[in-house]
This record gives structure tokens, sequence and C-alpha cells, in this order.
């Protein structure tokens, strides 16, 4: 993956810190991941499959930016655990940590009526458990730096889904959370908050495949008539909740899905 020449940020907003992105090797985890190592940040992109994980941090660190790959599963604590230390260890800190990757969207825990214990477990586990792993392993590093961790949750998790209402408890569940520990942690000077996009992605192309009319749906309901680009679009609002930007702004959702979700 190269950085579109277009994509030249005037202001570098993340200069010198150190950023962990799960599920950065691909889809908006990865457009998170080149806005903000596009404004100064190292990133570190948390990646079940290095094989996938590493060759994109490779072509990105050939476009100039600080940008590496570890491997993490975030079904596993331990790996949670492991991929945290290891940045810490190797660049000093931990600013900001975003918990993007998420299995059994569409596979095993779409419609109820379709959905396996099988799928049902994994999105649980990818999903919310792996938002407590990330945030109990995060939580010393981010309150030495005064940092952000950041969730991914979706409007589905707002308004329900009825083609994926599994995925809705969880992304709920995911936003409860935040809110929490946006009042435990705020004396530490922890911000938390919680963004639900909509970009054209991998999972996004699997959706499409089960059901060829969701794009025209889509865009049909949404203000901005198009579907979002995971760098140019939702990239931007993940450096600033990660910057000092967004220093006054903790337990809030930012949707980033060009006004198709507006019941905020």
């Amino acid at each position: 993956m190269t950085v579109d020449p277009a994509y030249q940020p005037a202001t570098r907003f993340l200069e010198g810190r150190v950023a962990v992105v799960t599920g950065g090797g691909s889809g908006i985890g990865l457009g998170m991941a080149t806005a903000m190592a596009s404004h100064g940040a190292t990133v570190i992109l948390a990646c079940r499959r290095v094989e996938v994980g590493e060759p994109v941090a490779a072509e990105l660190r050939e476009s100039g930016l600080a940008v590496s790959c570890v491997k993490c599963d975030v079904t596993v604590a331990e790996e949670v655990a492991t991929a945290i230390t290891t940045a810490v260890d190797k660049f000093g800190r931990l600013d900001c940590l975003i918990h993007n990757a998420v299995a059994g969207t569409f596979d095993g825990a779409g419609p109820l009526t379709q959905a396996s214990a099988t799928g049902w477990k994994m999105l649980v586990a990818s999903s919310l458990r792996a938002s407590f792993d990330c945030a109990q392993a995060s939580y010393p590093h981010l309150k030495d730096s005064k940092g952000s961790l950041i969730l991914l949750t979706s409007a589905s998790g707002m308004e329900g889904s009825v083609g994926l209402p599994l995925y809705g408890v969880v992304k709920a569940a995911q936003r409860t959370l935040a809110k929490g520990l946006a009042a435990e942690w705020g004396p530490d000077g922890i911000r938390v908050n919680t963004v639900a996009p909509l970009a054209l992605t991998p999972a996004f192309d699997r959706g499409l495949a089960a059901d060829p009319s969701l794009i025209d749906r889509l865009e049909s309901s949404t203000p901005l008539g198009r579907i979002g680009d995971p760098t140019r679009d939702v990239g931007p609002v993940a450096v600033f909740l990660a910057s000092d930007l967004s220093r006054h702004v903790t337990g809030q959702t930012i949707v980033a899905d060009g006004g198709g979700f507006r019941g905020l």
C-alpha cells in the first residue's frame, strides 16, 4: 500500500506519539493507522496475521511513515498484552490504543436464525472481551502519557440492526464500556471515546456479496451520497481523538458515515 500523494496533512498533530491499532492490516484499521502515521505518529499494526500486516507496514515505511507490525490475536488476552508491551519497550511510550479488530460479523453472527454459537462466541471474544483486555493492558501506559483509548462501534449499537442483531449487541456494549471508562479514567487524564464508521472495506465487500443491493440502499440514505474512504474520511477522526485537538472530549461517540445515522 502506498499513501495517496493528495493526502499530505499541512499540520502533523501526532508528532512524537505512539499508537497501537488492532486489526490495522486492512480496512478501517489500516485507514486510521495510515492517517495517524501521516500526522507523525509511530504506529504499530497489531494483526492476527502478520503475513498480511507486515507487507502493508513495509509499504507504508517505503512511503516514509513510521509503521511496524506485531502479531496479535485479540481473542487471546496474552497476545494483546504482549503487543502493547512490545510497543512500549520498543518506542518508550503508548499514547493511543485503537481497538478495531472484530470477527464473526457477517459469517456466523448475522441474522439470529442463521447465527451459530461459534460465530457468536467469536464476535463477543474479538469485539467485547478484547475491548476489556485492550483497556486493562493499556491503562498504565495511557495513564503515564495522558493518552487516548478508542473503541470502534457502529450505528447498529445505537439503533439495532435487522440483519445483524448480535453485532448490534456487542457494539452497544462497547459504547457503554467506553462511557464507564471515560468516567473512571478521567481523573487520570485518559480520554475514552468510540467511533462509528461506515467505509469501503473488505468486511463491507463481504456484506455486499451477500446482499448486492446494500450499497445502493446505503448511498441513497446517506446525505453525502457516498460510502466513506477508510483513510481520508475515517482516519482524520482517529487523528482528532488521539490528538490535543480533542483534549476536552471523552465518553463520546463520533459517527463517521456521511450522515446516514443522525440519532445522537
